[in-house]
């Protein structure tokens, strides 16, 4: 191919607006739209809508589609692509500039009505709408979004994010119709206003209200927390994990095989919602940019509050299951066990002492008075082991957990969280020969979809007798494991160091 002949698209190079609101790249938009039943785009009748417009790629590639699928049906190519955008294809735009964006991409004209649009409209904003929108405060919160009035009250110079689409009861309203398709990538989360960078997870919200318009199908990309973690994410899981309408799920462990150099902490997945079409889904999981498992399952599995995504492990889950035995939870506590702070960076003494107790914290160890620990004081004289609260990233290809033996006159900062106690060093040791094993890290994996490794993230992770020690053989052993799960596990787990 000759130099001259190179011609990128120009929505493969834009830069994200931020980390929240992410461009989605063609390929990907055509990846989601291959979900869909082709006969849709060769229907006059159809109808889409992109409720969260940034860059208009989605509807673009929507328009491409149709002029070929109607083709035969509407032969004059100019009365073809005035019927499909001024009948079939429909945007909701963020802001102002994705609005602008979205139309140029579209209608080839930021102004529908101009004489450079495609197909002129009475209005500038044709099918592809804008509306500034406030938020509607309730206390310190808008009562749509859950966006913190400190931060996001600020006149009306400054963009609001108050997305049209989530801050109405009402969003049939916006254009009064029936849509048979709503799909996109909608923004994730917004500052809530708590400590440090800390927010709070909005596009549950549009992937609910997309279901109040009750379309035939929804196809939509967002962040794969929701399988198990994720701040307030329980409610939002659990409808979820019953609808069993949701048909197919793309998941990509590694958010950049997506969005290239844009970070996602527990990736992120697509999937494809049937109103009439309920069944098992069909879960593709993607790695190294090539899909490496597909399995037709169930959404839920018996006793799990979690979506476990990955497919090879719901044989291991099931006769792990099958004895019955607790939870590795049970013996989990949470960071904040003896109440000291994550960021204490002074202690009373350097070297041990009577009246002094260990403390191991985030970068070093100190020695602080014991009359000073008011949390957990039953478990100070005890033998406990340590690991760190957050680990990696929520690859548990990647994640290793590093257990440290925590002796009797000692405790930990909130940088770590403690299990046991243990009544000898002997037991303390066996609970750490099992925490380095392979077998451990794969069923805590099944639930650490982010860095985060609180109690509840343990609660597949079965609990061992600890008055001897554990390998991974002996436990593959123990669970009647065949091969090929034993294969998945020692390709999954790196080894511990």
């Amino acid at each position: 191919m000759a130099k001259n002949d190179y011609n990128p698209d120009v929505l493969n190079c834009i830069a994200n607006l931020s980390n929240d609101e992410v461009f989605t790249p063609p390929a990907l938009v055509n990846q989601m739209l291959d979900t869909l039943p082709p006969e849709l785009f060769a229907n006059p009748e159809t109808t889409f809508l992109d409720p969260f417009c940034k860059s208009g790629v989605f509807l673009r590639e929507i328009v491409k589609r149709l002029d070929k699928g109607l083709a035969q049906q509407i032969p004059d190519r100019r009365q073809r692509i005035d019927h499909i955008l001024h009948r079939q294809v429909f945007g909701i735009a963020l802001t102002e500039l994705t609005s602008l964006l979205s139309r140029r991409s579209v209608y080839c004209s930021k102004n529908a009505s101009g004489k450079h649009s495609v197909a002129h409209f009475d209005t500038p904003q044709g099918n592809i709408r804008y509306t500034p929108m406030q938020h509607t405060w309730q206390g310190e919160k808008c009562r749509f979004c859950g966006a913190s009035k400190v931060v996001y009250d600020r006149g009306e110079q400054a963009e609001t994010y108050a997305y049209q689409f989530i801050h109405t009861e009402k969003p049939k309203t916006i254009f009064n119709m029936q849509f048979d398709v709503i799909i996109g990538n909608p923004p994730y989360q917004l500052d809530d206003g708590g400590f440090g960078a800390s927010a709070k997870a909005i596009y549950p919200l549009f992937v609910e209200q997309s279901i109040k318009l009750n379309p035939r199908y929804l196809c939509m990309i967002i962040p794969a927390r929701w399988y198990a973690g994720g701040k307030d994410l329980e409610d939002f899981r659990d409808d979820m994990l019953i609808d069993n309408r949701i048909r197919v799920i793309h998941d990509f462990p590694d958010a950049s095989e997506c969005f290239p150099g844009v970070e996602i902490k527990g990736g992120v997945c697509y999937f494809l919602w049937e109103k009439e079409n309920k069944g098992d889904v069909c879960v593709y999981t993607h790695r190294g940019n090539h899909i490496v498992s597909s399995m037709s399952r169930k959404l839920k599995e018996k006793n799990c509050t979690s979506f476990i995504r990955q497919n090879e492990a719901i044989s291991i889950l099931h006769k792990v299951q099958n004895f019955k035995e607790k939870s590795f939870s049970e013996i989990v506590f949470p960071a904040m066990t003896f109440g000291i702070r994550t960021f204490v960076k002074t202690f009373d003494r350097d070297s041990p002492a009577k009246g002094y107790t260990k403390v191991y914290a985030q970068k070093n160890i100190g020695y602080i008075e014991t009359n000073k620990i008011t949390n957990g004081k039953n478990f100070i004289n005890k033998w406990k082991v340590i690991v760190p609260e957050a680990i990696g990233a929520g690859d548990m290809s990647k994640d290793i957990v590093k257990p440290i033996l925590c002796e009797p006159n000692s405790i930990n900062t909130e940088t770590y969280i403690m299990n046991g106690p243990y009544n000898t060093k002997e037991e303390a040791e066996n609970a750490i020969s099992y925490i380095k094993t392979k077998f451990f890290h794969l069923m805590l994996g099944l639930k650490k979809i982010t860095q985060h490794t609180t109690n509840k993230v343990y609660s597949l992770v079965p609990l061992q007798d600890f008055s001897e020690p554990w390998t991974d053989e002996k436990l593959y052993k123990k669970y009647g494991l065949t091969q090929e799960e034993i294969a998945f596990i020692e390709s999954m787990i790196r080894p511990m160091e």
